[in-house]
């Protein structure tokens, strides 16, 4: 067994416990020691963040190739279309590459607490949400997806991660779970040296 933390990380919090310019980071709402965040989400984006101390489930939470997948409600700039959602789901073109076919569709706002500060908005401006769940992690890849398809987005919630969710966690705060992981199984490597 080991035990994972969720955490619902708030907007402008760094995923790490030190920053040298004095910006927000975990050590504002987490004092246990000896555990790390398996993954990462950036400064500017809000939701669940994983941490564990045990090294070996860290990295299989966040090793893309263990394709668990990641969900996330994204508040995009206009009203999406049809057109544009399955562009998301057959996968966009990137500068680094295509992206995977990813699960994605048009869902009413989320019930959410309010972001601070909240995101920039003018009088007529029309938004629209979308869940996305993709397998892989390219910097910053569902920002850069959806304004590929001509819908920036204006926020970005990480709502799970295989079958972990923010459920029942507000902002800033966190659960602590047990988990048990089963082992990978292991088949002895035959060294074959070539003479």
């Amino acid at each position: 067994m080991a035990s994972i933390y969720l955490f619902n990380k708030p907007f402008q919090v760094l995923s790490q416990f030190t920053d040298s310019e004095q910006r927000s980071t975990l050590a504002n709402f987490i004092d246990t020691p000896k555990i790390y965040p398996a993954g990462r989400l950036d400064y500017d984006s809000e939701g669940l963040l994983i941490l564990t101390g045990d090294g070996q489930l860290q990295a299989r939470i966040a090793e893309p190739k263990n394709k668990l997948g990641k969900t996330y409600w994204v508040q995009v700039e206009g009203d999406i279309d049809p057109q544009s959602i399955t562009r998301l789901q057959d996968g966009v073109n990137l500068k680094d590459g295509k992206t995977k076919p990813a699960k994605a569709c048009k869902i009413p706002a989320p019930k959410i607490w309010p972001r601070t500060p909240p995101i920039r908005k003018r009088e007529n401006d029309i938004t629209s949400w979308i869940e996305l769940t993709i397998t892989e992690g390219k910097n910053r890849q569902v920002r850069r997806m959806t304004a590929e398809v001509g819908f920036p987005t204006l926020r970005l919630i990480r709502y799970s991660i295989g079958s972990w969710t923010l459920d029942d966690i507000t902002p800033g705060s966190f659960k602590k779970i047990e988990v048990h992981m089963p082992k990978k199984s292991s088949h002895p490597k035959h060294n074959k040296r070539n003479k």
